[in-house]
């Protein structure tokens, strides 16, 4: 049967006009790919888009195709295999090995909050459900296949797929897809989550592909520039503070990336006598094993790591106290300070941070230091917007606790940042440029901007938007 040739298009079904639930659906001469397959996070009118349907059956979905592992890129993926999709899931090995903790973990925390909630009646709905189970993750895991970077693969007669590293997490991958139409071709290139240059783990994100006719390009900081100095100085005085308080530091912190480097700070930064030395705890199955699978991959990072006997990561662990049980954790809320508790989720949306929050939120001689970007409706961006009171797993939670924030260490490029990396097109012009995964400020914000400096044909596409490739 002769393919279809005229159905060269790319709908948006997620992270447009928002910074969550990145899905991309490319439909490219009868085969159909997703780029990406991420959960909505934030807002209740945001999570409530994870239960409608899809404008495209999942059964007709030939290949997703994987920019990174975190959970607005990856955390759908077993709901798309429940309703149906039997394709190949592409991405890098540090991605397969990371989705694997974190789309386990994703169903474990929603059959988990699921009966929570009717356990504790404060669910609106009776009873509540969980999105999809770890039944269905464990099919999603055994989809997926790793391919190397900078390798060209074939997923069929019109499409091509190379991974470039994009410094953001281990496995992060800028994607290049190149489509054929007869004799003519066309290549869209998807940043995915752009990594920071001068990390302080990961190396620089790759330049784009030379040959890119379409580009989409994340915008979280679009409109913002991150704090351009030493984070170091900014953990010593507030652990000097719970020192002399005898109070508590938590760290929400994402168990991928962000975990990894705080622990490489503190560890140095008390090695050298520059932080305040305390008990820290990482409480997080997922960040305890995240940080072996970076052991593995040192090839994408700036510190070579040494994995040395049982103890694992010498490197990250040092005299680190690790919580995997559900005891080892609980008990964390009966130690004094001063003491430092890392656990997840890194927007406290859900995990074990929640558990200490509500413990340790209503005294003021602790303190909350959140280390990444908070979504709007989240908790920890009401945290930050200084609520005197949170709803933690069903009550409501008086905040005395000092919060704080720093932005020195994100994972996402800033403004310029993205401006260098869409810099390293030189003169090329694409033939469109659509700007995603960011609010609607920052998204138009850097939009102008490509528009003035380059003069290109920049769109900041809605909520299920189409765009002819052809």
């Amino acid at each position: 049967m002769e393919r279809d040739l005229g159905d060269y298009q790319l709908q948006f079904l997620g992270a447009a006009r928002t910074v969550t639930g990145s899905k991309y659906l490319l439909r490219a001469g009868g085969t159909t790919v997703l780029v990406d397959c991420g959960l909505f996070q934030g807002f209740k009118e945001l999570r409530q888009r994870n239960w409608d349907d899809l404008p495209a059956d999942p059964r007709t979905i030939d290949h997703v195709v994987l920019t990174h592992a975190h959970i607005d890129h990856t955390g759908y993926l077993p709901r798309l295999v429940a309703q149906g999709f039997a394709g190949t899931v592409w991405s890098t090995s540090g991605t397969q090995e990371l989705s694997d903790l974190m789309l386990k973990d994703s169903a474990h925390l929603q059959e988990e909050e699921a009966e929570y909630a009717n356990r504790r009646g404060y669910s609106k709905h009776h009873p509540a459900l969980p999105l999809y189970r770890a039944v269905d993750a464990e099919r999603a895991l055994g989809q997926f296949r790793a391919v190397d970077f900078e390798v060209r693969t074939r997923l069929s007669d019109t499409v091509e797929v190379v991974f470039h590293p994009a410094g953001h997490i281990l496995g992060s991958a800028i994607v290049e897809i190149v489509l054929k139409r007869g004799d003519e071709t066309r290549t869209i290139v998807f940043s995915g989550d752009l990594g920071r240059y001068d990390a302080v783990m990961m190396k620089d994100p790759v330049a784009i592909p030379p040959t890119a006719d379409f580009l989409v390009v994340e915008s979280t900081y679009g409109n913002r520039e991150h704090e351009d100095k030493d984070p170091r100085p900014h953990f010593a005085k507030l652990i000097a503070r719970i020192v002399q308080d005898k109070g508590v530091l938590l760290v929400p912190a994402f168990a991928v990336g962000r975990t990894q480097d705080i622990l490489l700070i503190l560890k140095e930064g008390m090695a050298h006598g520059d932080i305040p030395t305390v008990p820290v705890h990482l409480d997080s199955p997922m960040a305890i094993d995240a940080t072996e699978i970076y052991c593995r991959h040192t090839s994408e990072q700036r510190v070579q790591h040494v994995h040395k006997g049982d103890r694992g990561c010498t490197h990250f662990f040092g005299e680190l106290k690790v919580s995997r049980t559900v005891e080892e954790s609980k008990a964390l809320n009966k130690m004094a300070g001063p003491r430092v508790i890392i656990s997840a989720s890194g927007m406290a949306t859900g995990g074990r941070i929640l558990h200490h929050l509500k413990a340790r939120l209503p005294e003021a001689k602790n303190a909350v230091l959140f280390v990444g970007y908070q979504a709007p409706g989240t908790r920890g961006r009401r945290l930050l917007d200084g609520e005197p009171e949170v709803k933690m797993l069903g009550e409501m939670v008086p905040v005395k606790a000092f919060i704080d924030k720093i932005d020195a260490l994100s994972a996402h490029a800033d403004r310029s940042e993205l401006v260098r990396w869409t810099d390293t097109l030189g003169e090329r012009k694409p033939r469109r440029v659509f700007v995603t995964h960011g609010e609607p400020e920052a998204a138009e914000s850097i939009a102008a901007l490509y528009r003035e400096k380059h003069g290109w044909d920049v769109r900041v596409p809605d909520q299920a938007e189409i765009a002819p490739l052809f």
